[in-house]
């Protein structure tokens, strides 16, 4: 792995305890830029969110017509690709990871419905 990961990959693993990101989307239909503000965690280098709403959401919507997106976390701005996760062992691990950061979820509990039904969508930082 070479500096720039290692870098990376500290100050993510650092950013991982700020309770929120915010993430900014082009709008589909208008261009505008719009901002949200959202739960997050992080594994290994990409940042992962769960999308209630599903495909339906508006963020979701703009996220499949336009992926690149500006993430901020703490004082930090990173531009960034988003994609819908559709690897199993993916969602496997973020899923628990969301709901023991923001529901108190420990290993053998049952997952909440946000937790086992949202859509997945994993953040990509793009590195320089």
């Amino acid at each position: 792995m070479n500096k720039v990961n290692n870098d990376l990959t500290k100050l993510l693993s650092e950013l991982a305890r700020e309770e929120y990101c915010y993430l900014t989307t082009k709008g589909r239909k208008s261009g505008k830029p719009h901002e949200i503000e959202i739960w997050f965690c992080i594994h290994a280098d990409s940042l992962y969110l769960l999308s209630g709403g599903g495909n339906e959401s508006d963020r979701v919507k703009n996220l499949r017509a336009n992926p690149e997106v500006a993430l901020r976390i703490g004082k930090y701005i990173f531009a960034a690709t988003t994609r819908i996760v559709k690897n199993i062992g993916e969602e496997s691990t973020v899923r628990p990871m969301m709901a023991a950061k923001y529901q108190g979820w420990q290993d053998g509990q049952k997952l909440s419905e946000w937790a086992r039904d949202a859509l997945v969508v994993g953040i990509d930082i793009q590195k320089t």
